[in-house]
């Protein structure tokens, strides 16, 4: 700010000083001048044109050309665009990463098969036991709608809802697992979408149960208050307990992109049609692109690194790293993906007001950071029926921590090991290890450091676990029959 001030007088002294030279008396200017400099320590600033370019006929007497600065590269600058040095890394990747893409293509020639990708859904084209374990999922649905209904006008009793509830919600879990367990006919891939699907259920059912049984508790005291508000909220069409407890409200919230319940749900006033067909067009490419980097890349990458797995080859561990660039790229994809542009459609075709999907995971300085902001819809729902309910229950803010770790570990080993018939827990380590890799990296590591240390656990935890449990895979489903041949 000095420096600019200093620059602002010179420039008004040497407006003072034209007539002089004006007037003939340029000896004198000039010395009005310099003396001028001198005091202030800055040199006359040279006025620019509309171009940026030196205005050559609006000073004579560039007698400095210094003053006192610091280099852009150093903290004390204040300097922070550095948007061409990212750009310049952007197109280093792009560089490096087309590379990589010839010498694939020149090694293995092409490998997307979209054929091949219906296969991974279906071993018999009869036969599509996912898709009916998804619409079976629609009992369990109207099971905890039948006994909400009947809590509501006092039927049951709340120990016998619970039971009823508790039921269900076990069922619902244990059910999709034993038949994609046993039965031969699913493929993994059918598999994980079906227990995804199950699993957002009970995620869905287990709020929509709370909701309603605070709902019954506030009835109970507040019966009056209740009614006031009803009525003063009728031009704005809110729903109150309990004429939220229909098929319709039911399944609204089932498609609706989120997992916590709520009477009202913020509504957007239209359907944006041109948002919409962006978002449709976002997700047709990204799967094709997704599809073609699995086949292309990941899967020669995958069938490379079993080798050094091989009892002769421990030593040779190291060539999995192949795997860590094409699967944190298809990770970064899949994010998108999902939580841009299916979340977005799915919200914009059902007029959903809450967009918040995702914050801002990427400039994440601490694990704890990532975990909170990665994934909005379950972090929101681990907060409000399993962080909160705890802490009211009397545990302690580290055991709540904890016991939301565990419960994300055990989903994470669901979604896994059923769908490949093995458990070797290697999802479930992972996802409990982030709890001293979160007191580690907020203990030792500060801004851009925990920044790198969160990004640096992404690019290569993710992938050291995919190839653990590719390598049991192969060796179960590989190895195994050709030994007993």
């Amino acid at each position: 700010m000095g420096d600019r001030g200093g620059a602002g007088g010179s420039r008004r002294r040497r407006t003072g000083s034209r007539p002089s030279i004006q007037g003939g008396s340029r000896p004198a200017a000039a010395e009005e001048e310099v003396r001028d400099v001198g005091a202030g320590g800055d040199a006359p600033v040279r006025d620019t044109d509309k171009d940026g370019d030196v205005d050559v006929g609006s000073g004579h007497w560039d007698l400095r050309c210094h003053r006192l600065q610091d280099s852009l590269f150093s903290s004390d600058s204040g300097f922070s665009n550095y948007r061409g040095i990212l750009n310049w890394c952007v197109v280093m990747l792009i560089l490096s990463n087309a590379r990589l893409f010839l010498e694939n293509l020149i090694k293995y020639g092409i490998l997307v098969d979209p054929i091949q990708v219906v296969s991974l859904f279906l071993k018999d084209p009869y036969s599509w036991p996912a898709l009916c374990l998804v619409i079976v999922a629609n009992i369990f649905a109207v099971a905890a709608f039948q006994v909400e209904k009947r809590l509501a006008v006092g039927a049951l009793t709340e120990q016998a809802g619970l039971l009823l509830h508790g039921v269900n919600l076990a069922t619902i879990l244990c059910f999709p697992a034993a038949v994609a367990f046993l039965l031969e006919s699913i493929t993994p891939v059918g598999s994980v979408l079906a227990l995804m699907v199950y699993t957002i259920l009970f995620l869905k059912l287990f709020s929509y149960r709370d909701v309603n049984l605070w709902c019954r508790e506030r009835r109970a005291g507040a019966k009056a208050k209740a009614g006031k508000k009803a009525n003063g909220g009728a031009a704005q069409r809110t729903v109150s307990y309990p004429d939220n407890l229909t098929y319709r409200d039911l399944y609204y919230f089932l498609f609706a992109p989120t997992l916590c319940y709520e009477l009202n749900f913020p509504r957007s006033p239209r359907i944006r049609k041109r948002f919409l067909l962006r978002r449709l067009l976002e997700m047709l490419f990204l799967t094709q692109l997704q599809v073609g980097l699995i086949q292309q890349w990941m899967v020669p990458a995958i069938q490379n690194s079993m080798k050094p797995f091989k009892p002769s080859g421990w030593g040779r561990v190291g060539a999995g790293g192949a795997v860590l660039v094409p699967n944190h790229l298809i990770w970064l994809i899949f994010f998108y993906w999902l939580f841009h542009s299916c979340l977005n459609a799915v919200a914009e075709l059902m007029q959903f007001g809450d967009r918040e999907f995702y914050r801002d995971w990427w400039n994440s300085e601490s694990i704890t950071y990532f975990w909170q902001n990665w994934n909005i819809p379950v972090h929101k729902w681990c907060l409000r029926h399993f962080y909160k309910p705890m802490l009211r229950r009397g545990s302690s803010k580290w055991a709540a921590r904890t016991g939301v770790f565990l419960a994300s570990a055990f989903f994470h080993e669901y979604l896994v090991s059923i769908p490949l018939r093995m458990f070797r827990l290697w999802a479930f380590t992972g996802m409990m290890a982030q709890i001293p890799l979160a007191w580690i990296v907020g203990r030792f590591f500060r801004g851009n450091y925990g920044n790198a240390a969160v990004w640096l656990s992404l690019i290569i935890g993710q992938p050291v676990a995919v190839l653990m449990y590719v390598h049991d895979y192969y060796v179960l489903n590989r190895e195994a029959p050709t030994a007993g041949t």
